[in-house]
């Protein structure tokens, strides 16, 4: 499972490799990857004045140290200060730009980012003005990443809120701009309480108009929120789905035996999208040496890495791959077996998926590796 670059190694040619990797991220919260400097400056532009500080640094400092309170509700409430400061087309479509700049210097190759139109209606836009916004901003921040030699694809899922009734709307914003840069579809919020079938007219709607969601399940809540997501509303993909460690059980001999539900997941091959240092703050996982995602990914769950919310987790794609190769001894073969996972689960056509694969990711991975074997000179 393992390469030459581990933990029984030296630790810098693994972190020199990880930084110029090739990666493929899943579940990004746009809201959640705000540059504090922007939150900043656009507080100033737009008038909001219910940031706790305004000094660059120490709100950077803020939002993790806010966040990291092992309560998923309380990390959600992070949130008010990076949606209070996007609320015109301009500031949306500058931090969708600066998302998708901020990806591709982590080596991001292709990436999907997820926001909920309807946070971002207080000032009168509409919410198809809100999705015009962010898709111009993924577009622009698609042309100066390439130009700066580090290209992207950024796909766009449009998120509705699960204790709110706009689902449906969303569904259909998700439809009519899936030709324009929105690849799918997610719920998302607290999820106790808040079960995904409360939103099953949404996703029949989007089952009957052949298009891909994925929901938030098993991070907040247990197994039943992973079973009503899958049996009931057909997820394609689960957002997290930590919890269904609880469906395995791992004998003294270190065997694990799968209960019906986790089986079903690892049969169907069912993308599970895990964030760890997020998934510790929310206290979804005890830390990242107990994170579900080691035993998951030994057991060939189709497992992905994330990074959930860069601004208040204070992580990249390239921190999150250097947590687990300290904690599981993960090397290069490892990460290149998450990229091509998340590559593999991702909403875009296959053909255009495989491309990816074999064009970009691979042959990179290969020349990572090759460069490792050889002795320096």
């Amino acid at each position: 499972m393992t390469n030459s670059l581990t933990k029984d190694h030296p630790n810098a040619p693994l972190t020199s490799a990880l930084d110029v990797a090739p990666k493929v991220l899943l579940h990004d919260h746009l809201d959640g990857g705000v540059r504090p400097r922007t939150v900043v400056e656009l507080a100033e532009e737009t008038g909001y004045d219910g940031l706790p500080t305004t000094d660059v640094e120490a709100l950077s400092g803020w939002f993790v140290a806010a966040a990291n309170s092992g309560s998923l509700e309380r990390y959600l409430e992070t949130f008010a200060h990076t949606v209070g400061v996007m609320q015109t087309p301009e500031a949306l479509a500058r931090v969708a730009s600066e998302c998708a700049q901020d990806l591709a210097a982590d080596g991001v190759v292709y990436a999907e980012v997820r926001y909920a139109p309807e946070l971002h209606v207080e000032r009168g836009l509409a919410l198809p003005e809100v999705v015009e916004a962010v898709n111009a901003g993924f577009r622009e921040g698609e042309r100066l990443a390439a130009e700066a030699g580090r290209p992207i694809r950024v796909g766009a899922l449009v998120t509705a809120m699960r204790h709110a009734a706009r689902s449906m709307e969303i569904a259909q914003l998700a439809v009519r701009y899936r030709d324009e840069g929105v690849v799918g579809f997610d719920i998302a919020g607290a999820e106790a309480g808040n079960p995904p079938t409360r939103h099953l007219d949404a996703f029949e709607y989007l089952q009957r108009e052949n298009a891909h969601f994925t929901i938030h399940a098993g991070e907040g809540f247990g197994l039943p929120s992973i079973w009503e997501a899958i049996q009931y509303c057909g997820a394609d993909r689960l957002g997290h789905g930590v919890r269904i460690i609880d469906d395995i059980t791992v004998g003294d001999g270190g065997g694990a035996t799968l209960g019906r539900l986790a089986a079903y997941v690892r049969d169907k091959r069912i993308p599970l999208e895990m964030a760890p240092t997020s998934n510790v703050m929310t206290g979804a996982a005890k830390s990242i040496e107990e994170h579900p995602i080691g035993l998951l990914r030994s057991l060939h769950f189709r497992v992905t890495v994330n990074t959930d919310n860069r601004l208040m987790s204070g992580t990249s794609m390239t921190r999150e791959f250097r947590q687990l190769a300290d904690a599981f001894g993960y090397g290069l073969d490892d990460f290149r077996w998450f990229t091509v996972n998340a590559m593999k689960s991702a909403f875009i056509p296959f053909d255009q998926r495989l491309a990816l694969i074999e064009n970009v990711i691979k042959p990179r991975y290969a020349e990572l590796v090759e460069a490792a074997a050889s002795p320096p000179a």
